[in-house]
């Protein structure tokens, strides 16, 4: 079977493809893993397909580094389910790009809505780039209505309790030569004991705060508020905040 890509006139960017076993869990369940690396490379494909691939930018001594990013989940995606992917750019920030997504099935209906922050930031050094100052295509200007959650600033409880530490290995490590951001994913709910892995969750959100290297070690944290039915896990690499999430369900 042959799935497709395309652009829409609004520039809204679509890919379809099946979801395979090796990407879900023990409930057949697409792995957040999996659903942070396809949405991703949905949007490197974007900018693939508008000439802007990552040799192009790391030429121009650019990189962008996803920032933060929240998914709101209708229907937990499914082993063998054929989904199309579509994703834009919206008005960036002073700081950060933003960029939408939503997950829908064959038919149309709804799987999961995202919305997510980026930063453009000098490949060499990783320092800020403002918004303004990349140039390499015009600034979007679309802006639509989310039902997801904002990639916003995650609050950290003060009743974090250690559940797991990890170390980080050569196939975390992708080739901007830190761990790359779907296996952060992972940690996130590797973590945790299994009867909160196997709920069904509603909404997650990650923020990306330190990039891990190889030979590092991740310890995760977390807390749980059963009154509020969220889980929040926040990761560690000595003193140094690696990532914050949040589940809920």
């Amino acid at each position: 079977m042959d799935y497709h890509q395309r652009y829409d006139d609004k520039g809204t960017f679509y890919s379809e493809m099946k979801l395979h076993f090796c990407q879900c869990n023990m409930l057949s369940n697409l792995n957040f893993s999996e659903l942070l690396r396809l949405t991703t490379d949905t949007a490197i494909e974007d900018y693939y397909e508008r000439g802007i691939s990552f040799t192009f930018l790391a030429e121009r001594n650019y990189a962008i580094l996803l920032s933060r990013i929240a998914f709101r989940f209708h229907k937990m995606p499914k082993a063998n389910d054929v989904v199309t992917i579509a994703t834009w750019e919206e008005k960036p920030e002073a700081l950060q790009l933003m960029r939408a997504y939503e997950i829908a099935d064959r038919d149309g209906m709804p799987l999961v809505s995202g919305s997510s922050s980026w930063f453009v930031a000098d490949y060499a050094s990783h320092r800020i780039i403002r918004t303004k100052d990349f140039t390499l295509r015009p600034e979007p200007v679309r802006k639509e209505e989310h039902d997801c959650m904002a990639p916003g600033k995650i609050a950290i409880p003060e009743n974090l309790v250690e559940c797991a530490s990890r170390p980080i290995c050569w196939s975390d490590i992708d080739a901007n030569g830190h761990m790359n951001n779907s296996r952060y994913g992972a940690f996130a709910i590797d973590c945790l004991p299994e009867e909160y892995q196997r709920k069904t969750f509603t909404d997650f959100r990650i923020n990306y705060s330190h990039e891990a290297k190889k030979g590092d070690t991740i310890t995760m944290f977390a807390a749980f508020d059963d009154e509020a039915k969220k889980i929040t896990v926040v990761g560690k690499q000595k003193d140094a905040t690696c990532f914050e999430s949040e589940l809920y369900y």
